[in-house]
């Protein structure tokens, strides 16, 4: 049994899921997805491999004792991503909102998912650096503890704005266009690299590669091309931890 762990947003479970499932056909072996609590599950062996933000991935890189490794990213559909393994953040508010900008902002309520989220505070944290701005930009910080709980909050008039992981939010404006007419993108901060997929250390390396070339071909099985496109997922493509530079260099800096 190969059991995969996700971290990411449950907008996009139905895309692992068939990743996994494509991944289990490939391999002649039972595979299964569960929604991961810790990334200790890694080091316990509950978790073998796992969907992960790009910066939980760059902090367990920092450990000496580090219990992953990259497996692969994902290339969105759609002309800003130019075919590479990029994301952004989607500064959006409500339609009617008199905000229109990222600079507008200053003093308007600020919604955010969690601390340890790049795309929801980490990105924003240094776009305000780069302004010679911090938080006190806003006027209130407020924690959701999700992407969906933010856009709920915007869209329930409890906070003016906040930052969306653009994979997530291209995908419920694809499936729900109701919220797609009440909501405006007025920023795109970015672009970093796409949060990855990864393996344990504690996998056999040669399984380990037969996982990558699985994914690597995924998109080619017509069957499970549809799933991934459903999800907006071009493919899957290979990935270097130097990647990740970009996000490391936001982290630093605005800490």
């Amino acid at each position: 049994m190969l059991r995969f762990a996700t971290f990411l947003s449950p907008l996009l479970y139905d895309t692992y899921a068939a990743i996994v499932e494509y991944v289990g056909e490939r391999l002649d072996s039972p595979t299964a997805l569960h929604v991961g609590l810790s990334l200790a599950e890694f080091e316990a062996g509950q978790a073998d491999a796992g969907f992960l933000c790009g910066l939980l991935y760059v902090h367990q890189r920092r450990r000496p004792d580090c219990p992953i490794t990259l497996l692969a990213a994902p290339i969105v559909q759609g002309e800003r991503y130019a075919g590479k393994p990029i994301y952004y953040s989607d500064v959006v508010v409500r339609l009617d909102s008199p905000y229109d900008s990222f600079a507008s902002l200053q003093g308007c309520t600020w919604a955010y998912n969690e601390l340890a989220s790049h795309s929801g505070y980490n990105v924003v944290r240094y776009a305000l650096l780069q302004r010679d701005k911090d938080f006190s930009f806003f006027g209130r910080l407020r924690e959701t503890g999700s992407h969906l709980a933010s856009l709920q909050a915007v869209l329930a008039g409890k906070a003016d704005a906040t930052a969306i992981d653009s994979h997530v939010l291209d995908v419920l404006l694809a499936q729900n266009q109701n919220i797609a007419t009440q909501l405006r993108v007025v920023s795109m901060l970015g672009p970093t690299t796409i949060p990855p997929l990864v393996v344990s250390n504690h996998i056999d390396e040669q399984v380990k590669q037969r996982i990558q070339h699985a994914l690597y071909t995924m998109h080619k099985d017509e069957r499970f091309a549809k799933k991934l496109h459903a999800g907006l997922v071009e493919r899957l493509v290979p990935i270097k931890d130097s990647a990740y530079d970009n996000m490391r260099v936001m982290w630093d800096s605005a800490r």
